[in-house]
């Protein structure tokens, strides 16, 4: 999963699969996730990464892309940076099962989070509910 992945293709052309255009009634959130799914995933800013990961959209591609994103941001902390408490809370609530399928990014992950000093108290409770729903063999290991 995280591998090199090309940040000038699209979710379409990553996956393979071309959406269509959204039904006429759709809601402005479905309409928006199908022109994001066209756009080059490097181009997509933290909270629309944040909006697609809710979704639970392209993770394979999106989901290395916000943890670098996540542990860039942990980094800068320290010296006045903040982190974007949407694309944190859509990364730290996927499902175990992401977890256990991506250990290696689960790992990333979680080397990012346990920088992170700064956080509301509901960022806190996430960021510990992640930590817990880890594999023991992931909670424990640097690698």
């Amino acid at each position: 999963m995280t591998e090199f992945i090309d940040h000038t293709k699209s979710l379409e052309k990553l996956d393979g699969e071309r959406w269509g255009d959204p039904p006429a009634d759709a809601t402005s959130l479905v309409r928006t996730v199908h022109e994001w799914r066209r756009r080059p995933i490097g181009t997509l800013k933290p909270h629309e990464l944040a909006r697609l990961i809710g979704q639970d959209v392209g993770l394979l591609w999106l989901l290395p892309l916000a943890v670098e994103i996540l542990r860039d941001e942990a980094l800068k902390q320290p010296a006045g940076g903040f982190v974007d408490g949407d694309l944190l809370y859509s990364v730290v609530t996927r499902s175990s099962q992401v977890w256990t399928a991506h250990p290696d990014l689960a790992r990333e992950l979680k080397d990012a989070v346990t920088l992170l000093t700064d956080l509301s108290t509901c960022e806190k409770r996430e960021v510990e509910a992640f930590l817990v729903s880890l594999p023991e063999k992931l909670k424990y290991s640097d690698r």
